[in-house]
């Protein structure tokens, strides 16, 4: 009886486990091809991956991009036949427990050298797209002062802004 119960037990374990590592593989699959839709400038595999009120957050402060305008933004680079190129060298995916959102961080080659995107996914119709994504370079802790000091004036001039609105 024991043994039945263990069996049962490690079966289940099992199952859940492939099970995620499935739905990763998923996610894997469509933010690599949502990279490279990007890449290759076909805007309608791009924005697919995306959910209808999804959200994207770019490198700029004001860049908070609802999906509306960031199609606008974004469709004279795709018209161009170059957007953008982000391959993912490192990628860590989280499935949460219902299976149905997960969320992801990834390090990226790009055109500004290494960058952090993270974001959120949602499963729609049985499909993975992504509902928020934060695009952001990184930067060496021995560079931050250097950078603080290349960024501060504008910084300052639109912290103050922002304040006011408050």
């Amino acid at each position: 009886m024991k043994h039945k119960i263990l069996v049962l037990v490690l079966l289940t374990v099992s199952a859940t486990l492939f099970a995620q590592n499935t739905e990763k593989d998923k996610i894997n699959d469509v933010l690599d091809s949502w990279h490279l839709a990007a890449a290759n400038a076909d805007f309608e595999a791009y924005f697919d991956k995306m959910t209808r009120d999804g959200v994207f957050l770019g490198t700029d402060a004001m860049e908070n991009w609802q999906n509306d305008e960031f199609r606008a933004f974004s469709k004279p680079y795709f018209d161009r036949g170059k957007a953008w190129s982000f391959m993912a060298v490192q990628r860590n995916i989280y499935v949460g427990e219902s299976a149905d959102f997960a969320w992801f961080d990834e390090l990226l080659d790009t055109q500004m050298k290494i960058c952090r995107g993270s974001g959120v996914l949602k499963k729609i119709n049985g499909q993975w797209k992504i509902a928020h994504y934060v695009l952001s370079i990184a930067v060496p802790n021995d560079n931050v002062a250097e950078l603080v000091q290349i960024k501060e004036e504008k910084d300052n001039a639109l912290l103050q802004e922002l304040k006011k609105k408050q």
